[in-house]
């Protein structure tokens, strides 16, 4: 089965009643965790996008206190990429380049207050660099005040 494009299901969701589009979404949410956490963020926390950054923040400082902290590099990096797909998946649910930005930052800054030796692994000290490029990717993005703010941040992430 081939999946319609977006603009072919926008065109057919239009022609939707209301209850129609609730058992939709519902028969969505039953299939999928990613969306029902979508789902979830859309009704509840996109209203509030500083408490929402502010619980995933506090997920990301979750996942990196389980992090072991003996000399496992293989667990480290795996935990590290772990942490990674859920701050990208969080980021990805709000679609606010501000919100992305601030959870990258808060991302690299625990990643090197972890304690994790960064620079002994190839990996990790290749992905820890790919998120500062993205985040400078999207500055140019923000308003002027709001780049120079951040940019400072990731100056500092650098040193």
């Amino acid at each position: 089965m081939k999946a319609a494009t977006v603009h072919e299901l926008k065109d057919e969701l239009k022609h939707r009643s209301a209850a129609q589009l609730v058992e939709l979404c519902n028969r969505l949410a039953r299939f999928k965790k990613e969306n029902k956490e979508l789902l979830t963020y859309l009704l509840f926390e996109a209203h509030d996008e500083e408490g929402y950054k502010r619980s995933v923040k506090e997920e990301i400082d979750f996942q990196f206190s389980e992090i072991p902290k003996d000399n496992s590099l293989y667990l480290q990096k795996k935990s590290v990429r772990k942490v990674l797909r859920t701050t990208n998946k969080y980021a990805r649910y709000s679609g606010n380049k501000t919100t992305e930005i601030e959870l990258l930052l808060h991302f690299c800054t625990q990643l090197k207050q972890s304690g994790i030796k960064i620079y002994n692994s190839t990996a990790l000290s290749n992905l820890y660099e790919s998120q500062l490029k993205k985040i400078n990717k999207l500055l140019p993005s923000l308003h002027e005040d709001l780049q120079y703010d951040y940019l400072k941040a990731v100056e500092s992430l650098k040193h």
